[in-house]
């Protein structure tokens, strides 16, 4: 039987009119319970253009209240962009509804937060028909900004200002640009017709002009905006506008209070604007700028403090009175991190009266770093139904972690032998509220969702299992001939990502048998580790279920990479497979050292077809991993090409070194590409891994050394703050080969492949908390590539300065090739003063 309402999908708008025309209350009603039942039923439909108009015309035309119209109206899957909002007008006017404007209010509070705009103009057009109040909630506030940023077509010709000038909402929305958190982002769009350059706050100025909006309020709003703070991003148009609406003398001293805050508190730029805002004022009221003035020149601003420190000088010679007084605050920035406030400060300080003392090391230092605490142990095993189905909710709800998705399948094979039926009951409502397996990625070829779900509803319904086991049989015997290309070998996909894979399509096929004691590969240490006595243990209670050949693959090399010949013995004796294959595993200590190679690659050409939105670096260095002569690989895993430029796994990379936790250098040079990308295409979240990395035992080599150098350079602060995270890690566990990871950084940054500004604060972080020779190891070692470098790298003067402080702290001399020459230049360039500043250090 069709449905009635099937004319709501095709968007016949002249069908809906019809349906809704000249119906008595009693078929209203019953209309309306059958529209919500159609919506409700049709999920997955998405309504837009002509279909949201006609759904749109029939809620108005039938729903009793404004409330059920929102409800419906306001799905996620209804896009009220484009739909012809006169006609529900029209239709509205006809059946006499009172409360269109209550549902436009209604609509307005509903409007997405990443697409603001979308019915934004539909909900405009219904209160501009009602002469309704404006609403001022805060995505109606950036729908509106979405608009004049973007215009329709019909308004594109026309300027912003001529735009904003009749607009009926302007009065009730201006002032909510102040009050809106965040919203500054969407205020920094250029006009449209013109490319003109911040063209909100340039129309709002000339507003202000005429007198169509109020001075006093804008300046009010910019001023009590930059009080409450917000990412400099955000705050970047309300600084232009201050600038534009060029307050008077009388209105600064108004407000004087308000801009010795920002000058002591807000981010750069805004102190920035404060401080020239109040420069200008011809009378300084000495006393409160003196105070402001100590909460300034401790700021990490070089240029803000050297323009504060300059003030005050410009002060003490015009009140020589209070010269000694202003002396004593200048001193406050000796202590400045920057060594050239340092200097200026102290020339300044005694010029005025005031003799700064000379710093005094007494002794020198090493690096005073916490011993390693060691691994963590694994959180204990899941034992419950109910307690697997809140683990499995919070895998499938938030970032896979390597430690909630062993206790998940550990869980998951131990539990599908006990009571399936309630164990179905606790999983089967999880599964289906966050859609396990329903969706694969296939522009993800690292993506786990069809394979992790299908395995969750293999747990919850044997029938389910069966479905797939086919696809999962394929992909294990695919890997058992190792058919390049196969399900299972795709080249795309690391080696450490394929065994996970594998595991995954393992437990699937075999999820199932009683009481089965769980997974041999369940780790024993949060790393991923295990324990080798329990693994012993495991196998001698294995019994008849037997070993699974990829879990027992994955338990051993989970094993610490050490010989240990008495268990390899007691191993032997027990005299199955699985034990001799661990007696071989522990005769060998683990995998064989592979060997690696320091390659350069060009960017080249992209060889995958998405591009990401990034542009693709220049050249890129990796680590080329191979397996001895003459040992074999069955997994690839000592098989690490040269990684493409471009390639892209996201976070799937954040699960290897529970996958190799004993082979620190090996995990490094697959996860490079990743690390690599936050520093050369600025991605975020590369870095993340290098925490776990530093967890992990093993040689670290030239792929760990390599990924430290691009951590440093990461775009991002999260990035950049995990990389000093591990090089504490590593420098406290003796495991930090400062030189090498100075020199890869020196090379990089030489020939522009790492942007050596970024490097700064991380590595001064570092030394701050408690590494500072092996920070002035890494530098001593970075430095020479720096010197030599055609054109010397922007940042190396600081990192100059860096080195002679790392260096006069721990008393620890290092030769630095190319910094006698540097030193010995004439002139008094910021690199040639940090150069002697390093040689005096290393003479004393």
């Amino acid at each position: 039987m069709s449905d009635p309402l099937e004319f709501l999908v095709r968007g016949d708008v002249g069908a809906a009119v019809d349906a809704v025309t000249g119906l008595d209350e009693r078929e209203r009603r019953s209309f309306a319970d059958a529209l919500v039942a159609h919506v409700r039923r049709r999920r997955d439909n998405w309504w837009w253009d002509k279909e949201a108009t006609a759904l749109a015309v029939v809620a108005v035309g039938c729903l009793p209240t404004a409330a059920t119209a929102a409800e419906l109206l306001g799905r996620r899957n209804v896009s009220l962009r484009g739909a012809d909002a006169g006609l529900v007008v029209q239709v509205a006017r006809a059946r006499g509804v009172p409360w269109l404007a209550e549902l436009a209010n209604r609509l307005a509070d509903r409007l997405r937060r990443d697409d603001p705009r979308d019915g934004w103009e539909f909900i405009a057009e219904l209160l501009t028909a009602e002469k309704a109040a404006t609403p001022t909630g805060n995505q109606f506030v950036e729908g509106w900004l979405a608009l004049m940023a973007w215009p329709p077509e019909w308004q594109r010709p026309v300027p912003l200002v001529d735009r904003l000038r009749a607009d009926v909402f302007l009065d009730a929305l201006a002032p909510r640009l102040f009050e809106v958190d965040g919203v500054g982002t969407r205020m920094s769009f250029d006009e449209f017709m013109t490319d003109e350059k911040l063209a909100l706050p340039r129309a709002l100025t000339r507003l202000a002009g005429e007198g169509r909006l109020d001075r006093t309020m804008l300046l009010d709003g910019c001023v009590s905006r930059l009080l409450r703070g917000d990412r400099p991003a955000a705050l970047r148009p309300f600084v232009a506008l201050h600038a534009m609406l060029e307050p008077t003398a009388s209105e600064v001293d108004k407000r004087r209070g308000n801009y010795l805050r920002l000058l002591a508190d807000a981010p750069g730029s805004v102190a920035s604007m404060a401080q020239k805002t109040l420069r200008a004022l011809d009378d300084p009221e000495v006393d409160g700028l003196l105070d402001t003035s100590r909460a300034v020149l401790v700021r990490p601003d070089k240029a803000l403090v050297r323009a504060q420190l300059g003030w005050l000088d410009q002060l003490a010679r015009r009140y020589p009175d209070r010269a000694a007084e202003i002396a004593e605050v200048i001193a406050t920035a000796v202590d400045h991190p920057a060594a050239e406030v340092r200097d200026r400060a102290g020339t300044l300080a005694a010029r005025h009266g005031y003799v700064v003392a000379p710093r005094v090391v007494i002794g020198a230092v090493g690096d005073d770093l916490p011993p390693p605490a060691g691994p963590l142990p694994a959180p204990p095993a899941i034992t419950d139904p109910d307690e697997l189905a809140e683990e499995v909710a919070s895998l499938l709800g938030g970032p896979t972690t390597a430690s909630g998705l062993e206790r998940v399948l550990d869980a998951v094979v131990r539990l599908t032998g006990g009571d399936r039926a309630r164990l179905g009951d606790a999983l089967t409502p999880v599964l289906r509220r966050h859609r396990a397996g329903a969706v694969e990625h296939q522009w993800d070829p690292c993506c786990l969702c069809g394979l992790l779900g299908g395995v969750l509803h293999a747990a919850a319904d044997p029938v389910e299992g069966g479905v797939r086991r086919g696809r999962w049989a394929a992909m294990l015997a695919a890997l058992r001939r190792r058919t390049p290309g196969g399900p299972s070998l795709d080249p795309r996909v690391p080696p450490p990502h394929r065994l996970l894979r594998a595991r995954l399509a393992e437990i699937g096929n075999r999820v199932g048998p009683p009481r089965h004691p769980g997974l041999l590969a369940a780790p024993t240490t949060a790393n991923g580790g295990i324990d080798p006595e329990v693994l012993y243990d495991r196998l001698t209670r294995i019994g008849e279920h037997g070993e699974w050949e990829v879990d027992l693959t994955q338990a051993l090399l989970r094993l610490p990479a050490r010989v240990d010949g008495p268990l390899a013995a007691r191993a032997a004796a027990l005299g199955t497979p699985a034990g001799d294959r661990l007696a071989g595993w522990l005769r060998a200590g683990g995998l064989p050292a592979p060997d690696q190679h320091v390659v350069t690659l060009p960017g080249g050409e992209r060889r995958q077809g998405y591009a990401w939105g990034y542009e693709l670096p220049r050249q890129r260095t990796h680590v080329r991993v191979s397996p001895p002569e003459g040992v074999d690989d069955p997994f690839g895993l000592l098989t690490v090409p040269a990684g493409s430029v471009d390639s892209y796994v996201g976070g799937a990379a954040l699960l290897w070194p529970a996958v190799l936790p004993g082979y620190r250098g090996l995990v490094a040079a697959y996860a490079l590409p990743e690390i690599a990308s936050s520093a050369d295409q600025d991605l975020s979240g590369g870095a993340a891994i290098l925490p776990l990395l530093a967890e992990c035992g093993g040689d670290g080599g030239p792929a760990v050394d390599l990924a430290l150098a691009y951590g440093l350079g990461a775009r991002h602060e999260s990035d950049r703050v995990a990389t000093v995270d591990a090089l504490l890690m590593l420098a406290a566990a003796g495991d930090l080969d400062a030189p090498k990871v100075g020199a890869h950084l020196g090379t990089l940054a030489a020939v522009g492949d790492l942007t050596l500004t970024r490097t700064l604060q991380p590595l001064r972080d570092a030394a701050a908390a408690g590494a500072p020779l092996s920070i002035w190891r890494l530098l001593a070692a970075a430095l020479p590539a720096l010197l030599a470098a055609p054109k010397v790298p922007r940042g190396t003067p600081d990192l100059l300065t860096l080195a002679a402080e790392t260096a006069g702290a721990t008393g620890v001399r290092i030769d630095v090739p190319g910094l006698a020459e540097v030193a010995a230049r004439g002139g008094l360039s910021r690199l040639v003063t940090e150069a002697r500043r390093l040689a005096d250090a290393l003479d004393r």
